[in-house]
């Protein structure tokens, strides 16, 4: 299926590993020129070669000679004005006309409430719900007048199924999830927007890894001990990849999902067993 996206400007936050990586790699397989964001410019550097090396393939498959994908990389904290700057600023990118923006940050840390401050719960508002409207709206008119535009919030399963330790993110992620019900509703839904959220469980990430790791620690077994355990309580039997993640988004930012809108996508391998 040829996504109808080729030629069209992607922002793409946290893209230098894992499920913001897998993002770019399946928007640059699409002919998609991309700008990659995250704060670190080593890693950021090394998944850029990777996603040339992906739009080469693109252009000799496709044939259009001389318009392979362009990859833009811009090593900075997209939570700051200065961040968002920066990546709207780039030499050779759209500014801040962006067809595709992919909003994505880590996740606060876990822990029990009781032991946030007003400084945590900002910061953690800040990073997971601010920082994904702002980048909303500096591009959603633009997208308007346009009249097309994607805008696809990484969020987390948590925000259906909340984890009693993940507080911090349950609560800025579910405030993102009630501003995109409204906005993504509103008078752009008829010029050829759509803002959806992707709500990802189990991801085999670097993250995933760092999270395991620390239940290995804390309970006495071997990391394989738990990464099994885990796994068996997803009906799927396995963790998702973060290539299946970049293709379900990228789906959401083509042509043929433009009837999409103001949803929640859970992939979670069925862990979630609500019926709605």
């Amino acid at each position: 299926m040829d996504l109808g996206l080729a030629g069209k400007w992607a922002l793409v936050c946290g893209a230098s590993k894992g499920l913001g990586l897998g993002c770019a790699q399946a928007l640059v397989a699409e002919g998609v020129h991309v700008v990659i964001n995250a704060r670190q410019p080593e890693a950021l550097q090394s998944s850029a070669i990777d996603l040339r090396a992906i739009g080469a393939q693109w252009e000799s498959a496709s044939g259009q000679k001389g318009i392979k994908p362009q990859v833009l990389t811009v090593a900075a904290d997209i939570t700051t004005p200065a961040g968002r700057d920066a990546v709207f600023s780039v030499p050779g990118g759209p500014g801040r006309d962006f067809d595709i923006v992919v909003t994505n940050a880590g996740g606060p840390p876990p822990g029990d409430f009781r032991d946030w401050d007003r400084e945590a719960w900002i910061k953690a508002v800040d990073a997971n719900m601010l920082t994904p409207i702002e980048l909303i709206r500096a591009t959603v008119d633009g997208m308007a007048e346009r009249g097309f535009g994607r805008i696809v919030n990484i969020t987390s399963s948590a925000v259906k199924a909340p984890i009693d330790i993940l507080g911090l993110s349950n609560g800025a992620r579910s405030g993102l999830t009630g501003f995109v019900a409204g906005v993504a509703r509103s008078s752009i839904a008829a010029r050829g927007v759509t803002i959806n959220n992707l709500l990802p469980g189990k991801f085999d990430t670097d993250r995933l890894a760092t999270t395991l790791g620390g239940a290995a620690a804390r309970s006495g077994r071997t990391l394989e001990e738990v990464r099994l355990a885990h796994q068996a309580s997803i009906p799927a039997g396995r963790f998702g990849s973060a290539q299946e993640f970049g293709a379900l988004c990228a789906f959401l930012c083509s042509v043929q999902a433009g009837y999409v809108t103001g949803q929640n996508l859970l992939a979670d391998g069925g862990a979630y067993p609500g019926a709605y």
